[in-house]
């Protein structure tokens, strides 16, 4: 049985337990390709029976990396924005990243400001801004060029685009289907405003209308949650020319349909109903959502493989500066019926 130092074991411990050089030692902890197999494991083992734990501090100094990085995010409980930090949590965890996450309250350019400085001052080496901001400050773009950085969907002056979902084409997916099935009058409950990825949907919702020769009826604004498509979902509910209504997002979707299902209108048979996402719950809503897939977790990982390409930390890497476009994909369930 190896007798453990009364203090914390050293890299000089390990290395002198493994019979190779304190040299040898960090390279193994850093992953190092040009060490032999044996070698390796026998560093590990010791390491691991000395209960060595490499000092992060002390690695950043010598090599003046962190391996952390940051994102900053829109605070909300929604499940969609939860998949995305998943995505982005274990694709990090796996490249030997760890993560840390700023939330701001509101897409003020202030806000995203601080957030970023709180994200250099830590000493992150990149950063994901996965915030749906359509403009930013001049501020924000000196931040975002202290370190690299990269975006999803919402692109920042400073920031590379990298993951790209076509929200226009996934609502006109979503309301072409309805078009098919016979209905013509078809509304939209959106997201908030200003948000890039609401704009797109309604743009969307409205070009798949007016090809079809329909009328656009005004949309009515939510704000993501299955409350606002509650609320929603009493004023629609009520209408009795409505028999389709396109919802830009699953949760919202939910919602709604226990309004019109209290109001006494049945889904799908008098209103149809088409969300976005594709969350887990969406085939166990009752009845199943039919609705057009955003793979969620997909972009998170797609954005953390970006960004450690531009942190040139691993040659299997994606190539530099390359905008992964995703492709919607509609997914038919039970909420929808031919009229």
């Amino acid at each position: 049985m190896v007798q453990k130092p009364s203090r914390a074991p050293s890299m000089r411990d390990v290395a002198q337990l493994a019979g190779v050089s304190a040299q040898t030692v960090s390279r193994v902890l850093s992953d190092h390709p040009n060490v032999q197999p044996e070698t390796r494991q026998a560093v590990r083992e010791a390491a691991r029976s000395l209960g060595y734990r490499r000092n992060a501090t002390a690695r950043a100094l010598v090599t003046g990396r962190s391996n952390m990085l940051g994102v900053i995010t829109l605070s909300s409980s929604s499940y969609s924005r939860m998949t995305l930090i998943v995505g982005i949590e274990r694709e990090a965890a796996a490249r030997g990243y760890s993560v840390t996450f700023v939330s701001i309250t509101d897409l003020s350019a202030r806000s995203l400001e601080e957030g970023l400085s709180r994200l250099v001052a830590q000493g992150v080496d990149g950063i994901i801004t996965a915030v749906p901001l359509q403009g930013s400050s001049a501020e924000v773009e000196s931040l975002l060029n202290e370190v690299p950085s990269v975006a999803i969907d919402s692109p920042l002056p400073a920031g590379q685009q990298v993951v790209a979902f076509d929200q226009v084409h996934a609502a006109r997916l979503a309301v072409e289907h309805l078009i098919e099935r016979g209905h013509t009058n078809i509304w939209h409950v959106a997201g908030p405003k200003d948000w890039v990825e609401s704009d797109a949907r309604i743009t969307g919702w409205r070009d798949a209308l007016e090809s079809a020769g329909l009328q656009v009826p005004p949309e009515i604004y939510g704000d993501w949650s299955a409350a606002s498509g509650y609320r929603a979902g009493l004023i629609l509910g009520r209408m009795p020319d409505v028999t389709a209504v396109f919802v830009a997002s699953d949760e919202m979707a939910f919602g709604l349909i226990k309004a019109v299902t209290e109001l006494g209108r049945a889904v799908p048979r008098d209103i149809s109903v088409v969300g976005i996402d594709d969350i887990e719950l969406a085939p166990y809503c009752t009845p199943p959502l039919t609705t057009v897939r955003q793979p969620l977790e997909e972009i998170g990982r797609h954005a953390v493989q970006q960004l450690d390409s531009e942190l040139g930390e691993h040659e299997e890497s994606e190539p530099r500066n390359q905008t992964r476009f995703i492709t919607p994909e509609l997914i038919v369930r039970s909420s929808t019926s031919t009229r």
